[in-house]
């Protein structure tokens, strides 16, 4: 389902936080190179998914409903979908890097570059 072979680096604002038992869910707004929200060919927010563990094993590494409010950026490494689809699975042992509230990173980097960014899950970006 979830192709192993490709890693795709991820930044975008938190829409949404989705608990569930088997598998939890983040769903962003992809934010571009150059620092703006991209856009879909309807000119609306580009849309990501990003599956996880289990909300209770998400939660002990810190990522929840709280912490993972609308608005929150992050940065996150996923395997994209195999069909091409704009959702993926988070890789492996990476962390999430979460940038402080309202400040993004530079155009171009990501949140583990970001003064008083936090990483989630794991010790690494």
């Amino acid at each position: 389902m979830y192709d192993q072979t490709k890693i795709l680096v991820l930044t975008g604002v938190v829409y949404q936080f989705v608990a569930q038992a088997n598998h939890a869910e983040l769903h962003i707004y992809l934010i571009g190179s150059d620092g703006k929200l991209e856009k879909d060919k309807d000119g609306k927010p580009h849309p990501y998914g990003v599956e996880m563990a289990g909300a209770a094993a998400v939660a002990q590494q810190g990522i929840t409903a709280e912490t993972m409010r609308a608005g929150t950026i992050i940065s996150v490494k996923v395997n994209p979908l195999r069909d091409g689809t704009d959702f993926g699975s988070k890789a492996g042992n990476s962390a999430i890097a979460k940038c402080p509230w309202k400040t993004p990173p530079a155009p171009g980097k990501t949140c583990d570059t970001v003064a008083g960014r936090e990483l989630l899950g794991y010790p690494t970006f």
